[in-house]
């Protein structure tokens, strides 16, 4: 499923933390990378998936002020 459909109708308190536990994810994921338990693509997809909520707040605030 697109991740993109999935974000859009949740309300700005979820996407707050929905980028909350994403950047957890990305940390977490940082350590396993250093232990060599993980592939960097894993990595690769949580950076993406925090770009488009942050890219979707941030289209939120604009329509708000427009």
């Amino acid at each position: 499923m697109n991740y993109t459909k999935e974000i859009t109708p949740l309300a700005d308190g979820e996407l707050q933390s929905k980028l909350e536990e994403l950047k957890k994810e990305h940390m977490f994921l940082r350590f396993q990378k250093k232990l060599g338990a993980i592939a960097p693509s894993a990595i690769k997809k949580v950076k993406r998936d925090i770009a488009r909520v942050l890219t979707e707040l941030n289209q939120r605030k604009i329509n708000k002020n427009a």
